[in-house]
């Protein structure tokens, strides 16, 4: 099984609010995610929060997710994707984790499924979708791979580990170019969602 990380931990502080509770469409980014993931197949989803947990847990709690605190946070996003794998990797079912990140809200369905699929078929280490050649979100590290993400430099992120499996890796061509919209500042918010 591959379950699904969202990480929401940041402070926004260049938004100004918190990204995950951002209006698009009806819902918030996080609810917006949370549905896309859970349509395209995934069975588990995974929160990181850090900044603000304990108010952001409760603006939340109504979705079907876990909940993780990184009390880290402010180490980066690698320091959330350990706290994440150390919630998950007692579980002997989990195969590998799918994550995503909040501030980009425009995930298909339709390529979570696909995602899901090609890691089943092809056995690859990292899946990641690319438009126009630019890798984008999500990506699925195998749980093959926990391990070097947990010792990877702090300051580099996964980077270290996506560059040092590059033979391992399987893209996916998409015409999507949601996949590398990260929306994290209120001109991009203006500017990608209807009627911000």
């Amino acid at each position: 099984m591959i379950v699904a990380v969202v990480l929401s931990a940041g402070e926004s502080s260049r938004m100004g609010r918190p990204k995950a509770l951002l209006p698009i469409d009806g819902q918030t980014f996080i609810e917006r995610i949370v549905g896309a993931l859970k349509q395209g197949g995934i069975e588990r989803v995974v929160v990181v929060l850090g900044f603000n947990a304990d108010e952001m847990r409760r603006q939340i709690e109504h979705l079907p997710v876990e909940i993780v605190v990184n009390a880290d946070y402010k180490l980066g996003q690698l320091s959330s994707l350990h706290a994440a794998i150390r919630h998950l990797e007692t579980d002997p079912n989990c195969a590998g984790m799918m994550v995503h990140l909040v501030d980009h809200p425009y995930i298909d369905p339709q390529l979570v499924k696909l995602m899901l699929q090609r890691f089943d078929d092809a056995q690859y280490a990292i899946v990641v979708p690319r438009h126009q050649g630019k890798r984008g979100h999500p990506v699925i590290f195998s749980r093959a791979l926990f391990n070097e993400l947990l010792s990877a430099p702090m300051d580099q992120g996964a980077k270290t580990v996506v560059n040092a499996h590059r033979a391992d890796t399987l893209e996916i061509e998409v015409e999507d170019v949601g996949i590398t919209l990260d929306i994290d500042t209120p001109e991009l918010y203006r500017q990608h969602v209807k009627g911000a």
